[in-house]
């Protein structure tokens, strides 16, 4: 009975985590791209104020690739406005904002791929479980060689950025691993203890 329960129950659990993945992986993919899904109903009037106030722009100039709004409101999926913010969704890891100057500049900065949507690079993905962290280490070491060819002054703060991201995404990692086998030992010792109740039993 308890074996039963348990398969019930770990089914289940498989179930619902397989569905949350796949809503919140193909929840808000009608939404703009670099757009956080909390600002889908700001987004959604035909005529859009800029969120710092200064302007205002029709839908149909949202990302074409021309600033309207000095807070960059009307360009989150591109690089055309300095202050914009470009958020990865990096679902199956953590979100982000980037800045608007990293979107399509061929560094993939998301582990999802999707600020290169437009360049010569062709990111994989590899947001599932944290991310992959040899590609994370390799788009860091290309980042560095970026700025350092570029003569970026804010280098040492971009990559304290970067190490930080990275440390979120292997922490999410082994706290995933530790409940797994958590789950995995408690199966174990609850099917044990139906087994050994059975035998006493008979």
């Amino acid at each position: 009975m308890e074996t039963t329960t348990l398969t019930q129950l770990t089914s289940l659990l498989l179930l619902l985590s397989f569905f949350f993945f796949f809503h919140v992986s193909n929840s808000s993919t009608d939404l703009p791209i670099g757009i956080h899904p909390l600002d889908e109903k700001y987004y959604a009037s035909d005529v859009i104020k800029c969120k710092d106030g200064s302007n205002s722009f029709t839908i149909d100039r949202l990302n074409d690739d021309f600033c309207d709004c000095i807070d960059g409101t009307d360009e989150p999926g591109t690089a055309a406005c300095p202050s914009g913010k470009f958020y990865c969704r990096n679902v199956g890891s953590t979100p982000k904002f980037l800045f608007s100057s990293r979107v399509n500049d061929d560094i993939c900065d998301c582990c999802d791929g999707s600020d290169e949507y437009d360049s010569n690079v062709n990111c994989p993905n590899t947001c599932v479980m944290g991310g992959d962290f040899s590609y994370q280490t390799r788009r860091y070491r290309s980042r560095r060689k970026h700025l350092d060819r570029v003569g970026g002054r804010n280098a040492n703060e971009v990559n304290m950025a970067d190490s930080a991201q990275r440390l979120k995404g292997l922490k999410i990692l082994v706290l995933v691993q530790v409940a797994l086998i958590i789950i995995f030992l408690v199966s174990r010792k609850l099917y044990r203890r139906s087994r050994s109740k059975r035998r006493h039993s008979r």
